[in-house]
């Protein structure tokens, strides 16, 4: 049995395990790839590829986002998301890239076989597709592929750090090419979109985000697991019409990828001025603020995201980061509030929070009293050598005060 053939019923197996029924291999369809895909086939100094180009034009839109407004992108927009990496670019620049393998383990046995390249024109969005119909088409595809992105300084993809260019960097190697992405920035999508929506969304899938932030559901799109099966079937069948949703899955991989880089980045080049819906967006993007110094527009957005209402499993570790920030930043009123509040219930944060106003009423009040008060509750919930010595001050101090 051929490595091909030894994948495919490996394959199949696993798909069926998934599906609950077997899965057949789809009959032989007559005719060439551009018999169902638009495009042609396009010959370097390496062999012959195949490619095809779509463009979404300005007027259109991709669920909430008009392309019209990529068009008008600011040229510091990155600045804040990338730390500083990148002060100003030029979104014409801006290659958008995602991969489609024969696997998702990665190492030097999985292909790239479909690479997806969108970027902004005059008209509009256009993607190009670099495709090979067989494993001797690599290097020219490859080598197309780097053709193209020498019009492009920057790269932005989805978890590409991780997978797609260290993948596609493999096949260069193989190939024995130099790959094309020494000299341009890299931008990975994914480190902010985690940071701003992993407490709003139980998964921070680009498909997930583009149902959740974009309002777009996709109908019959082929799942990722299933896109290797595809691929193999068609090296073994020529039946290209499977290929067809592969290259749609791709395609709106990509466009979203371009709109949702339009919208995350945006909440951290402006957070006081974005509208954020959920509360959890607004704490994931107060934790980011605080990191990076902006303690200011931290505690902004975590006093409007307990306005709006907390899951307890947020709210107390909110509650805490916002009177701690309050604290820092001078406001002694805003901090004892929240404070006091939680003290209120029995939850993570009680007991510091019990210390917190203790050292208050100790410090800035003189109330010695009260502050034992406040330390001996904070004893019976959470012993320590800090409060207990606390407590021993104190005693003292009170003891003191009554022989005057």
């Amino acid at each position: 049995m051929s490595n091909l053939q030894e994948q495919l019923a490996f394959l199949r197996q696993k798909m069926a395990a998934v599906t609950g029924s077997p899965i057949e291999p789809e009959p032989v369809a007559t005719g060439t790839i551009t018999d169902w895909l638009e495009g042609s086939e396009v010959r370097t100094a390496h062999g012959a590829h195949f490619e095809s180009k779509r463009i979404w034009h300005n007027h259109q839109r991709h669920g909430s986002v008009y392309i019209s407004d990529l068009q008008e992108l600011p040229a510091d927009l990155l600045g804040a998301i990338s730390e500083g990496q990148f002060p100003r670019y030029d979104p014409r620049r801006v290659a958008f890239l995602d991969t489609e393998t024969t696997g998702l383990a990665g190492g030097s046995g999985t292909y790239a076989f479909l690479i997806g390249v969108g970027g902004l024109t005059e008209d509009g969005f256009e993607l190009r597709h670099f495709f090979m119909r067989d494993y001797s088409e690599e290097p020219s595809q490859l080598a197309a592929l780097t053709d193209h992105l020498k019009q492009f300084d920057i790269l932005v993809t989805y978890n590409g750090r991780t997978y797609d260019q260290p993948l596609l960097e493999t096949r260069y190697r193989m190939a024995r090419m130099a790959p094309p992405f020494a000299r341009m920035e890299h931008f990975d999508l994914l480190h902010g979109a985690r940071r701003l929506y992993k407490l709003a969304f139980e998964s921070c899938r680009l498909v997930e985000l583009e149902a959740q932030i974009l309002g777009v559901e996709r109908i019959n799109d082929v799942p990722g697991a299933l896109i290797p099966f595809l691929y193999f079937e068609f090296l073994r069948s020529r039946n290209a019409h499977r290929m067809m949703g592969i290259f749609e899955h791709n395609a709106y991989d990509i466009l979203t990828l371009a709109c949702l880089t339009g919208i995350i980045p945006r909440a951290f080049h402006a957070p006081l001025e974005v509208p954020l819906h959920r509360a959890p967006e607004m704490v994931g993007l107060a934790r980011w603020l605080r990191a990076a110094g902006r303690i200011q527009e931290a505690v902004v957005l975590l006093r409007r995201a307990l306005d709006k209402g907390l899951a307890d499993t947020l709210l107390w570790r909110t509650l805490w980061d916002c009177g701690m920030l309050e604290k820092k930043l001078g406001n002694e009123a805003g901090a004892l509030g929240l404070f006091t509040e939680l003290t209120t219930a029995r939850n993570p944060h009680q007991a510091d929070a019990l210390q917190e106003l203790a050292k208050y009423y100790e410090h800035s009040e003189k109330n010695y009293a009260l502050a034992l008060d406040m330390t001996e509750e904070a004893l019976r919930i959470a012993s320590s050598l800090e409060l207990t010595k606390r407590r021993e001050r104190l005693l003292k101090r009170v003891a003191a005060r009554r022989l005057i």
